[in-house]
């Protein structure tokens, strides 16, 4: 019944500074923001939800639309489908931005990922689809 994930949620503290990684360094498009509430950004067929984690932890309120407070503490993990040759790119642009790059490796079944983080510490990794045989 389920078809796939629609949305990914990541929290931050720091709300513009997530905005300018995702935006300038991963080169991801803003579809939208609100405040300092979230900032939402396309992702291939889906959209990667940024989250200020003190925000959306408040009840919404009376004329807001009916969404249950949620968040998370500590990092959390995405990961972005890519091409062999995107991860390329995207290493070669994080080494540029000043981002490190925590972990480059190939898996058992030959994919290869990257582990990197955003400013606020989310574990984010770059990997061919073949690592789950997609």
């Amino acid at each position: 019944m389920i078809d796939g994930i629609l949305e990914t949620a990541l929290y931050v503290d720091d709300l513009d500074a997530a905005e300018r990684f995702y935006r300038d360094v991963l080169g991801l498009e803003k579809v939208l923001r609100h405040d300092n509430r979230h900032v939402f950004f396309r992702c291939g067929a889906g959209i990667l939800l940024i989250f200020n984690r003190h925000e959306t932890i408040k009840p919404p309120s009376s004329d807001a639309l009916p969404v249950p407070p949620h968040g998370t503490t500590g990092a959390g993990h995405a990961c972005f489908r890519m091409s062999a040759e995107a991860i390329d790119l995207i290493a070669e642009k994080l080494n540029k931005a000043g981002v490190s790059i925590e972990s480059d490796f190939c898996w058992p079944n030959g994919a290869r990922s990257i582990y990197f983080r955003d400013p606020d510490g989310n574990s984010l990794e770059c990997a061919e689809p073949k690592l789950w045989n997609l």
